[in-house]
């Protein structure tokens, strides 16, 4: 190979190679240690996962502007589980990935009043516009929902339950795999259902 050759040749795989770079950061895997994390919350707060290590961690991908999201929060059932399982020591984080411009992006305030009027109760909103934690964790919509066990392991990755549609009725007859899969864990047995195919809006990066 010529020197001249050379020179335009390997400027050019460097180039492809840092390209393809975010491509070889792997995402979240059932079984695996969860990606950590850091982001700022609408409480104004610097939160990190690894702060939360020794605890149950539920990951909520959020979208005001969804219906299927709207089918949760509007039938009570998102706070009734937020508060249901903070009240027993679990981490809660609503994550907003909407970039801005697009639908679900929105500002502290703007989460802060829309937890106000909805009576939410996570432990805090992450606000995720550069899509960062999402892409961690290879969140496709909202609601997404992800599970992480004490020693910091995705024990849970999928749909909220099994019912994928705007209907508010099928709230109460649908199968919850996120109360089930925290109910399985914390009894010291193995998660059924560690994976299901997500549903809803695609998250809006």
């Amino acid at each position: 190979m010529t020197n001249m050759k050379r020179s335009i040749l390997y400027p050019t795989v460097i180039v492809l190679v840092l390209c393809a770079a975010p491509l070889l950061i792997s995402a979240a895997k059932i079984g695996e240690a969860a990606p950590e994390f850091s982001a700022a919350a609408s409480n104004g707060k610097t939160l990190r996962l690894s702060d939360y290590h020794g605890k149950y961690v539920v990951l909520e991908w959020h979208n005001n502007g969804c219906p299927y999201v709207g089918k949760q929060y509007k039938s009570g059932n998102m706070q009734r589980m937020q508060k249901q399982w903070t009240g027993q020591g679990v981490v809660w984080f609503t994550i907003l990935s909407s970039a801005p411009g697009k639908q679900g992006y929105v500002t502290a305030s703007e989460e802060n009043d829309y937890l106000a009027k909805m009576q939410a109760a996570p432990t805090a909103a992450l606000l995720d516009s550069t899509g960062e934690i999402g892409h961690l964790y290879d969140a496709k919509t909202s609601p997404q929902m992800v599970v992480i066990n004490p020693q910091g392991v995705v024990i849970y990755d999928g749909a909220i339950d099994d019912k994928p549609t705007t209907d508010l009725n099928d709230v109460p007859g649908a199968t919850n795999y996120v109360s089930l899969a925290l109910e399985q864990a914390m009894a010291g047995k193995q998660v059924a259902t560690p994976a299901t195919r997500p549903y809803g809006c695609s998250v809006k990066y």
